[in-house]
């Protein structure tokens, strides 16, 4: 996929990005995104953007052999197989959560090879030096520990925050959580974004320089609506 392609999806906020998928009609609209145990650990930080490179945690016991970082060579070594830069995506198979799923290390090893960022249906740990490399996590919760944590399996489809994960799912996350992009609409998504953004903001505009007027708000309704309904019988593909 083009770079300028995940580089404009970038400056859209996820909730916009989840507004925009709704216009095509590719998919029920109570699908495709994480649930609300899924959060930001540094929610400042600008949307995350990328395809879903796939693993499996476990801490409660000891692995057969090796540790997480012999099984890390493995995972990066897979980032090679995705059409753009990497977002690591554990399923922490121990419910509840045992210990944490990253640090440090493991998030600066990632980075160093390219990552973007990681999600796990698990727990994190030392978020304040995870922050100070600038690099954007979600999880659910934080733990202190690590336990016996290893990587039973990569590149698997993966569930993650109610929601289906396959190696090289696109991604796009930030402080409102993680939402899947449909790949074959990823580049009509990027380009019809400042356009939706627009129709938003007849409204917007409308309350933030004529005031509480319900007159001034139905025509900026109407207008926005009928915005709206010309981009999305454009681009729908329920026809």
């Amino acid at each position: 996929m083009d770079s300028t392609i995940l580089e404009k999806l970038r400056t859209f906020d996820t909730p916009t990005i989840c507004n925009i998928i709704e216009l095509f009609d590719v998919r029920p609209r109570n699908t495709g995104f994480m649930d609300e145990r899924i959060r930001a650990c540094f929610p400042e930080m600008p949307p995350m953007v990328g395809f879903a490179a796939t693993a499996t945690f476990r801490s409660s016991a000891a692995p057969r052999s090796g540790d997480v970082y012999s099984d890390m060579s493995q995972q990066v070594e897979r980032f090679g197989e995705l059409p753009g830069p990497a977002v690591v995506v554990f399923q922490d198979v121990d419910s509840p959560a045992v210990a944490a799923t990253f640090g440090e290390i493991m998030c600066t090893t990632y980075k160093t090879f390219g990552s973007v960022g990681l999600v796990t249906s698990g727990a994190g740990r030392d978020l304040d030096q995870v922050r100070r490399i600038g690099f954007p996590v979600f999880t659910n919760g934080a733990i202190c520990a690590h336990g016996y944590c290893h990587i039973p399996q990569v590149h698997i489809p993966v569930h993650v925050g109610g929601i289906a994960i396959f190696p090289g799912d696109l991604l796009h996350g930030d402080c409102n959580g993680v939402t899947t992009i449909p790949i074959d609409i990823a580049a009509e998504v990027a380009d019809v974004g400042d356009e939706f953004v627009a129709s938003e903001m007849v409204i917007l505009n409308t309350l933030h320089e004529k005031g509480a007027s319900l007159e001034h708000l139905r025509a900026a309704q109407k207008e926005s609506k009928r915005m709206m309904d010309a981009l999305r019988a454009r681009v729908s593909r329920a026809k």
